[in-house]
């Protein structure tokens, strides 16, 4: 098997990967910078799929894209996605990620009320200043609450970033978010992640 690898030199395994999803799309593309997510997606999950299940409102890229530009936080529902988020490309906007997933308060609260430190979280994004962006990856409770904090009044995010991935609630909580006149990214279905929702964050930093 040995003689069937490509040897391909460290600095162009990405390049040189993008360039075997290009040819795979069969000529399909999208306008930029949708086109760049998309990529993304796909060579960070190896599933196709991307292509046909990822869903954007109307500029919502170029959205985000402005709002990391003139300093926008990112608030993610997992300390994975925060982990996988650029922070110093992020940082050198003036920005900052955050997850509150594991602090005690968080814990504390969630079982006093009842519900999930997902939730608890995006109440605590919603209490932070500026135009911020929601990336949430894992848990459509978190969804669900962006959703109600927004109909309150109580947060109005420049972009909402919803992929969650699972079984119970995801599909419906996806579908939510799009109808609650906030710019979108939402990969449709079951899939997700949040090594997805990191992606995405970080398509749009890579644009800028």
């Amino acid at each position: 098997m040995l003689d069937k690898i490509q040897i391909v030199k460290p600095a162009d395994i990405e390049k040189r990967s993008m360039e075997i999803i290009t040819e795979e799309l069969n000529g399909r593309t999208w306008p930029e910078p949708e086109f760049s997510i998309v990529k993304r997606c796909i060579h960070t999950s190896a599933d196709f799929d991307y292509a046909d299940n990822l869903c954007f409102s109307e500029n919502a890229a170029r959205i985000g894209m402005e709002a990391l530009k003139n300093g926008a936080h990112i608030v993610t529902d997992t300390k994975m996605a925060w982990s996988g988020i650029n922070k110093k490309k992020l940082e050198s906007f003036g920005g900052e990620a955050h997850c509150f997933m594991s602090e005690e308060d968080v814990a504390k609260e969630a079982r006093e009320r009842e519900c999930t430190r997902a939730a608890i979280c995006m109440e605590r994004g919603a209490a932070l200043p500026g135009n911020n962006i929601f990336a949430v990856g894992n848990a459509p409770t978190a969804l669900v609450r962006l959703y109600e904090l927004i109909r309150e009044g109580r947060v109005k995010p420049a972009l909402i970033i919803g992929a969650p991935v699972g079984f119970v609630n995801v599909v419906e909580s996806k579908e939510l978010i799009m109808e609650a006149g906030i710019p979108y990214i939402v990969p449709r279905g079951r899939k997700g992640g949040s090594n997805i929702a990191a992606t995405i964050c970080n398509a749009m930093l890579y644009q800028l």
